[in-house]
């Protein structure tokens, strides 16, 4: 997601590297190739040019002080837009506490936008803070949204709340009844939705709206539709009121516009992202870490907040205290291979990494590549992953047939494998700088 724009938004930099001051034609330049890409991105017209007129003044002849280069000036001031189209800095992406009352939460948009899997998602982010969401079903035109959104509730841990009924509105307040004085919080309610926008689909909306008294309407809206999102937040936000935009689909193949347009032509900011099919993908969306992304700059307090999800503390010592007391193993090595991949993809975590530029070839390789070398492992017996030295040409052979790979594949992993453990045993004993060690292990 974004990588285009992050892309492009590098290569206009470009010319002003090295540069004690910026020209008139250094800004101009520089302005002109930033509005090239974030028009390619899909930014809406009018956001373009309020950010590069802004840009223009501030940049225009403007003294590089305070030790920064005027790569890293226009960096800066890029940076601070950015923050201001994502949103509000202080604005919380979503509530963690709601009071004593019954929080409710009614999430609507069009048929196809994400809806009843944004509402499992949720319900599990906030099962997550340790608060007991309930579901609720309010889309009665279609009963495989009903049963769609009943296995989401077992798959998350959570539980549904549905009853025969043919009024959505007498369903949503028989619902908030139920869960007064029960402990739910929140009540998330699915809404219906349409594959367009009509006077039936609001109507409904807004009495829905106006029997709970929701403390959030969020708009669901899929991030792959570019402008269009934006036109059906500025509709429903006109018709029937938002508080905020959860982007779906926000790790595939868009260009960005919508998050960059939505809060500048909306006046709502985009609470949270979907990037992943899973129940767990599911990203509170902070403008700062956001613009830093697209910027280059990486995302390490994200990485630490799935890091801090992923693994307790006492795992995290476990796993170091195996490494430190005894020989570095193949078992070790797979256990922390699993472990690893709570934190997402390869292409995930790379890019929340500051200063690593993986394209997309690079990303797909490596984990093909990660792929490869767990199969291997998995295809050896607890004495193989314990004592590789045993492994003769008939065990390779055994070895590289389970896993599908060639004799040559396990060879190669077996040496680099040696070299990292070697690394590992020298780092233990303090003779090793983690520096080397980076350079070294291939993993």
């Amino acid at each position: 997601m974004l990588s285009t724009l992050k892309e492009s938004l590098a290569a206009a930099l470009r010319k002003v590297r090295g540069q004690a001051r910026l020209s008139q034609k250094d800004v101009e330049h520089t302005i002109r190739q930033i509005r090239i890409a974030l028009l390619e991105a899909d930014v809406n017209l009018k956001v373009v040019r309020g950010l590069t007129q802004r840009l223009s003044r501030q940049l225009l002849g403007a003294e590089v002080g305070g030790g920064l280069t005027p790569a890293q000036e226009v960096i800066k001031l890029v940076y601070q837009e950015i923050v201001r189209l994502l949103g509000d800095p202080e604005e919380a992406p979503v509530r963690s506490s709601y009071g004593e009352r019954s929080a409710r939460i009614m999430l609507v948009g069009l048929q196809g936008s994400g809806k009843t899997t944004t509402a499992g998602k949720l319900a599990l982010h906030y099962k997550t803070q340790g608060l007991r969401p309930l579901l609720v079903a309010l889309d009665l035109s279609r009963p495989a949204a009903i049963e769609q959104l009943a296995v989401l509730a077992q798959e998350a841990g959570v539980e549904a709340f549905h009853q025969d009924s043919r009024s959505a509105v007498k369903l949503a307040q028989d619902a908030s009844r139920h869960s007064e004085g029960k402990g739910y919080s929140p009540v998330i309610f699915d809404t219906a939705g349409r594959l367009h926008i009509d006077d039936e689909l609001m109507a409904e909306l807004a009495e829905i709206k106006a029997a709970i008294a929701p403390e959030e309407v969020f708009l669901v809206a899929d991030a792959m539709t570019g402008q269009e999102a934006v036109n059906i937040a500025q509709t429903f936000e006109q018709r029937l009121g938002i508080t905020g935009v959860i982007l779906t689909k926000f790790d595939g193949d868009a260009r960005g516009g919508a998050a960059l347009s939505i809060r500048e032509t909306v006046g709502r900011s985009i609470r949270l992202v979907g990037v992943g099919e899973k129940l767990d993908a599911l990203e509170p969306f902070y403008p700062e870490r956001w613009a830093q992304r697209i910027l280059g700059m990486g995302d390490m307090l994200t990485l630490i907040e799935k890091a801090e999800a992923a693994f307790t503390v006492e795992e995290a010592r476990e796993m170091e205290r195996r490494v430190r007391k005894r020989k570095f193993t193949l078992s070790e090595f797979l256990d922390i291979l699993q472990k690893a991949k709570k934190l997402g993809s390869l292409g995930q975590v790379a890019r929340l990494i500051p200063g690593v530029q993986l394209n997309e070839e690079q990303l797909a390789a490596g984990q093909k590549e990660l792929r490869r070398v767990e199969a291997i492992v998995r295809s050896m017996t607890p004495l193989e992953r314990k004592d590789p030295k045993i492994l003769n040409a008939s065990r390779r052979r055994r070895i590289a047939a389970g896993s599908g790979t060639t004799v040559q594949d396990i060879n190669r992993f077996i040496k680099q494998f040696a070299q990292m453990q070697q690394a590992m045993e020298q780092l233990k004993r303090g003779k090793l700088p983690l520096g080397n060690l980076l350079k070294r292990g291939r993993f």
